[in-house]
């Protein structure tokens, strides 16, 4: 058996399916069962109406719809050095056109039906243009090639092949030979290859063709196909396909450079690859050992290299199938290629041999149903339609052998020269074929999604795969490797390499102490008419943190924190942190059962809040502090800092998360991250001892520390007010002109409709929480900063941020701020490469503790990270999706669930 697999492999792809076509043909001819047997294929008379193919019906319909295109052409190019005899290359094709029907037929309606008109006979005249006169006649043929190769051909009336010879030196010539596919396939290719040579070589001597007469024609074999493909034998081959083909997803998912436009435009592009002999050799001793064919072993790679770039675990791979199954339609010219739809799961994460095996049942049972042409299947599965792809297969793989008839014109050195596609048929098309260096690959590729750049790397990657696969069949094809070191460092190391000398191990509230040291009398927080310096606002929190800590309040100790925009407002958040404490912000806004939720989930014991606020708030067991009662019994408490009581390891903050329609979830955020942000951040946006900066966010948001800490962290002042007055519009833009505000952190949805005025004081805008349009930033980024910030509230508010420019096409979230990582990896945790889609995990000083009293979700979240030397370290899971671009910047793409942003807030 491995002795007959053995040589089975050394056949070319076409005719090892040829024999073992004809070895089934001998099976069912011994078998009991004679029924459904296919009728002679016999000569039929040219003088009936003769129906198209299935698969020709298919291309005529096609140019009809989307009119005369290229994207249907097989072309060689050849260059031709020495004696070339013009006057017999010209008889040449004289003699094949009148050999072979198809090449004279044309395509014409008749009683509403498509069929084919076969000219008896044609005049050929090869059209020979001189070159030799011209300065540079190589730059001139590649713009005549590329021009006659992608004029369309009229099938109503012109003729299906081209041919063109253009003479560049007196003994050197560039010939073109072009065929609509209506009339060929690639087996025609190298019948009508061998042909040519022997019919040049008998017009160059005078000695006979010897070339067996055809006892049938294409025509003849389009009415067997119409008389065999019906009743059962139809229907039990749509039967088998139905089956292996339901519920299948209609769209590969592989990621493109660009979204796909409305209309295929069918612009390709071409790259060459090269898989060496030593990787063909292992790989053919594989397919050996796991009893298959190279074809299906490099199949198998294929197919798990997509859907590890896609994502996939459900996926539809074409193959195009000679379907030369029987011995008298082997030399004829005509378009008998089918397009086979395998389907593959790797939804159990199987190993390599494990999938190799379901590829190889998977193919063998398509070879058996093979007769059902593509275009009845698709037909009969009635796919929804879309003029912007193929429907069920719109990527191809194909092994084939390097053809084994050669150019054989005597007194002439031919030489193919390899043209650049500028048409595809599909998004992706990837061709193979064995030859003595190895595997010389071609992909071509649709130009409206990908970029050549991207289709190299996928090849890079496939060469990879399969040296590993070979190396180790037995591993997972989740983990199977397939970046190059060089892109392993660059995705989870350099461009990880973020590290700044922050000392992030200071509390958040000890840098604005240090601020009141260094500048006590600049003026710290602005609201309305009231204001308090740096000195002031550290010595009232002072005061009140000296009060809770005599109230018992201590180290982590949750307060609940809920007052109107006001000076009071940051009096209280820096108090309560500066006593060890962290605070809970609840939004007098917010509905009240969403505020019970709150505080009833995080059972803090203390609610500091304002008298006026008590009939919005619930009503609670929880011991309520008014903190504009309080002042008489906090003034006498001590102004002094205190030590000691509070490291950057602590927690700060806890902020509820998701949407009211879903549980909210308590994120608790520790010093260290908080801190780190706030340095990152003072930096990046350039905040200033002369910075005006406006809190806008509500004060539930996550935003809203990273607002009054890049203010009260650099010596700038934070400009508060009130609700009404931060309305989108309008009253927004007089606070930002009226306050001279210099930086100003909105949700672009808020930014949208700010009214596009003159803000001579307005430096630097931050937007975050939403998707923001280049539209919005090429109008607001002249003539100043503009930030597109990423970030969970379990990355402490910010892990990302991208400077943005009005000269920018896409809105990306940039790179990771300091001391923060950022990995985009696969559902096994494995890293994606350049352009492919991922989960965005975040590790580094930022992440946070986890969920308050949610240790199961906090485990499923807040996962080990397999990347840091620490063995400690964490990554956070975001469920957001996004992708790098090769110049390092993170592109956001939506999130793996349902949840959305609405102003910055989650919602489920």
């Amino acid at each position: 058996m491995s002795d007959l697999l053995k040589r089975l492999e050394n056949l070319s792809p076409e005719k090892r399916e040829l024999v073992l076509q004809k070895l089934k043909q001998q099976q069912s001819q011994t078998s009991p069962s004679k029924q459904s047997q296919p009728p002679a294929l016999i000569s039929v008379s040219r003088d009936t109406n003769i129906p198209l193919s299935f698969a020709q019906t298919r291309l005529w319909f096609v140019n009809k719809l989307e009119g005369e295109s290229a994207a249907y052409t097989i072309d060689r190019t050849l260059r031709l050095q020495g004696n070339l005899n013009i006057k017999a290359l010209e008889q040449t094709f004289q003699a094949l056109i009148q050999r072979h029907e198809p090449l004279r037929t044309q395509f014409k309606v008749k009683n509403n039906q498509p069929i084919q008109v076969i000219t008896p006979n044609v005049n050929f005249q090869l059209p020979v243009v001189n070159l030799q006169n011209l300065s540079n006649p190589q730059q001139q043929i590649q713009h005549l090639l590329a021009e006659t190769a992608s004029e369309p051909f009229d099938l109503d009336n012109g003729s299906v092949l081209r041919v063109k010879l253009w003479q560049v030196k007196k003994d050197e010539y560039i010939l073109l030979i072009a065929i609509h596919h209506i009339a060929a396939d690639g087996w025609s290719l190298e019948v009508f290859i061998r042909e040519l040579s022997t019919y040049y070589h008998s017009f160059c001597t005078g000695i006979s063709a010897d070339l067996p007469p055809l006892s049938i024609q294409y025509a003849d074999f389009a009415i067997w196909q119409r008389q065999w493909l019906t009743s059962e034998v139809l229907e039990r081959q749509i039967n088998y396909w139905k089956q292996k083909l339901a519920g299948v997803p209609l769209l590969h998912q592989l990621p493109s450079d660009r979204p796909r436009p409305p209309i295929q435009s069918f612009r390709g592009g071409t790259e060459l690859f090269h898989l060496d002999r030593d990787l063909l050799e292992q790989l053919k001793q594989l397919s050996q050992r796991q009893g298959c064919t190279l074809f299906m072993t490099l199949l198998a790679g294929f197919a798990v290299l997509l859907s590890r770039y896609s994502g996939q675990t459900d996926l539809v791979i074409g193959s195009p199938i000679a379907n030369r199954n029987r011995t008298e339609i082997e030399g004829l010219i005509g378009l008998f290629v089918n397009t086979l739809a395998l389907r593959f799961d790797l939804s159990e994460n199987p190993s390599f041999a494990e999938f190799l095996a379901q590829v190889r049942t998977t193919t063998q049972d398509a070879y058996d149903h093979q007769d059902l042409p593509f275009e009845v299947l698709v037909e009969e599965l009635q796919p929804d339609r879309h003029l912007d792809r193929n429907p069920l297969v719109q990527i191809v793989f194909a092994l084939h052998n390097a053809f084994s008839s050669p150019w054989d014109l005597p007194g002439v050195t031919v030489e193919e020269i390899t043209s650049e596609l500028d048409s595809v048929r599909v998004d992706l098309e990837i061709y193979l074929s064995d030859g003595p260096d190895g595997l010389a690959g071609l992909c071509s590729y649709n130009c409206d999604l990908f970029d050549g750049e991207t289709i190299a790397r996928l090849m890079t990657h496939f060469r990879i795969l399969l040296k590993a696969i070979v190396d180790n069949p037995q591993q997972s094809v989740s983990l199977i490797p397939f970046l190059t070191d060089q892109e392993q460092q660059q995705l989870l190391q350099t461009w990880n390499d973020t590290h700044a000398d922050y000392n992030y191990n200071k509390c958040i509230h000890q840098l604005v102490e240090e601020q009141a040291e260094r500048t006590p009398d600049a003026v710290a927080v602005v609201f309305e008419n009231q204001s308090l310096t740096y000195a002031q606002l550290n010595r009232q929190a002072n005061q009140l943190a000296h009060y809770l800590r005599g109230l018992g309040v201590e180290t982590e100790t949750l307060i609940g924190l809920s007052i109107e925009r006001s000076l009071d407002m940051i009096i209280a958040f820096l108090g309560i942190l500066k006593a060890g404490a962290a605070y809970l912000p609840l939004d007098p806004e917010y509905p009240s059962d969403r505020l019970r939720l709150m505080i009833e989930d995080s059972q803090i014991p203390l609610l500091l809040t304002q008298a006026p606020l008590l009939e919005k708030l619930p009503q609670t067991p929880t011991q309520t502090l008014l903190l504009d009662e309080l002042w008489q019994k906090i003034t006498p408490y001590s102004q002094e800092n205190l030590t000691g009581v509070v490291t950057s390891s602590n927690l700060a903050n806890v902020i509820y998360t998701s949407g009211s329609t879903g549980k909210p979830k308590g994120v608790m955020v520790e010093h260290r991250g908080l801190s780190n942000l706030t340095q990152s951040q003072i930096l990046s946006f350039a905040v200033g001892t002369n910075s005006r900066v406006l809190q806008f966010v509500s004060f539930s948001f996550d935003a809203c520390i990273s607002e009054i800490l890049m203010a009260l962290g650099s010596g700038a002042a934070l400009y508060l007010a009130n609700k009404n007055a931060l309305m989108p519009g309008i009253p927004l833009a007089e606070q930002l002109r009226n306050y001279h505000i210099t930086h100003i952190s909105l949700p672009p949805s808020v930014l949208a409709v700010l009214p596009c005025e003159n803000f001579p004081a307005l430096q630097t805008i931050i937007v975050g929480g939403e998707a923001s349009s280049p539209e919005l930033v090429k109008q607001w980024s002249t003539g100043r900063n503009f930030f597109n910030a990423y970030g969970p509230t379990e990355g402490s508010v910010c892990a990302t941020v991208a400077k943005c420019t009005p000269f920018d096409t896409k809105v990306t979230i940039g790179h990771p701020i300091a001391n923060v990582q950022v990995y985009i990896l696969d559902s096994h945790l494995q890293p994606v490469p350049i352009g492919v889609t991922g989960e965005i995990h975040i590790g580094g000083v930022g992440i946070a503790r986890g969920y308050l009293n949610r240790p199961e979700l906090t485990q499923e979240r807040f996962i080990a990270n397999p990347f840091s030397n620490h063995p400690t370290a964490k990554l956070y899971k975001t469920g957001d999706l996004a992708r790098y671009l090769p110049d390092s910047n993170i592109e956001y793409l939506g999130r793996i669930d349902h949840q959305v942003k609405v102003r910055g807030f989650r919602i489920e």
